[in-house]
């Protein structure tokens, strides 16, 4: 019975065993899975040479073209005004910013042109008798000289005899000595330059004012100016008088501005040399920040794509029978997201976008925005 048993068992092994090389012989003749090609869809563009403004760009912020920084020449209480000494108030030319209070200087100003006066007087007698041809000029000064004033110019003196006279008695040193007094109290009272705004104010009335104290700014809102940094690479191209095209930051307005001075040295620790670009709007404030776009040659039969097309080896990637392949081009001009090319034939079909995973080979068709892919 044993046996029986053996027998059975070792016929199905036998048996188990054949199918199991027939499965794996059958597997291995299986016909291997057709791998469906996958077609990019990319966005292309057909080259067309032709002309290429380079545009070199920079920016800066806006400062008055006129600004004034105002500062005390003298000592004295700030005098209320009909103004208020704020910022934002706006002045026309020749009003008073700052009046500074005079009265003890005033009195002795009006006391050395009461002794000027008294001097003259004292000699008139003496001309009269030693320089008759000369009195009466110096009556006429006389007559005109009035206390409330500033003091006229002392005739014109015409001979040497004259000269010793005059000078001997302390009249041009006494005349000198008032225009002196004069023109420093001319300094308690500080007028506006130009037609302008108040931007910054560091005193209020009633205050002591100091000799060599800042009060404030004060600037013509008018007309502003623009510093930028250009690399030493296109200080050639930066001419005198040519316009510049300017935005703000949003790109939500734009101006036009003017390259009033190119600086004639270049910056040794950043090698850039300086533009100051002049822009007149109403609408600007001093500290504006904006961008500028200054115009640079031409280039001729070029075009201009993103930086991130160019390959690291000066290639591009050109659109041929449904795939993509490589061409070496020329760069002439970097900005921070545009570069110009040469060297690129009329009429080859370039990618418009960067492609990721973008490959020598890769299968592409045009995209169709009706599509689903």
């Amino acid at each position: 019975m044993r046996r029986i048993i053996l027998s059975i068992i070792g016929v199905l092994l036998i048996i188990f065993s054949i199918l199991f090389a027939k499965s794996l012989i059958d597997s291995k003749n299986k016909p291997k899975p057709v791998i469906e090609k996958v077609v990019k869809s990319v966005i292309i563009d057909t080259v067309k040479n032709a002309q290429v403004q380079i545009q070199i760009p920079g920016n800066g912020s806006l400062v008055a073209k006129r600004r004034v920084e105002l500062y005390s020449e003298v000592q004295g209480i700030f005098k209320t005004g009909n103004m208020l000494f704020k910022p934002g108030q706006k002045y026309t030319v020749g009003q008073t910013l700052i009046s500074i209070d005079a009265s003890e200087y005033y009195a002795s100003v009006q006391s050395s042109k009461s002794n000027l006066y008294n001097a003259i007087a004292a000699i008139m007698p003496d001309l009269r008798l030693d320089f008759p041809e000369i009195y009466q000029k110096w009556q006429n000064y006389l007559n005109s000289f009035d206390l409330s004033k500033s003091a006229p110019k002392l005739p014109e003196m015409t001979s040497e005899k004259e000269n010793y006279f005059i000078t001997g008695r302390g009249i041009v040193s006494s005349y000198y000595n008032l225009k002196n007094l004069e023109q420093r109290l001319a300094k308690f009272t500080i007028k506006a330059p130009f037609t302008g705004i108040l931007t910054e104010a560091l005193v209020t009335e009633g205050t002591l004012i100091r000799n060599g104290q800042k009060l404030g700014e004060f600037i013509d809102p008018s007309e502003y100016e623009m510093e930028v940094a250009i690399s030493k690479t296109y200080a050639n191209l930066l001419k005198v008088g040519e316009e510049v095209q300017l935005n703000n930051l949003d790109k939500t307005n734009s101006y036009v501005g003017k390259i009033s001075r190119v600086n004639g040295s270049i910056d040794q620790a950043t090698q850039t040399v300086t533009a100051y670009i002049d822009v007149k709007e109403s609408t600007l404030k001093e500290g504006l920040y904006l961008e500028a776009n200054i115009k640079g040659e031409v280039v001729e039969d070029a075009i201009e794509i993103d930086r991130n097309l160019l390959l690291d080896n000066n290639q591009i990637f050109i659109v041929t029978d449904g795939m993509l392949n490589t061409i070496s081009v020329t760069p002439i001009y970097f900005s921070d997201t545009k570069v110009i090319l040469k060297g690129i034939p009329n009429g080859v079909v370039i990618l418009k976008n960067a492609v990721p995973g973008a490959h020598v080979g890769m299968l592409v068709k045009p995209f169709n925005p009706n599509s689903k892919q």
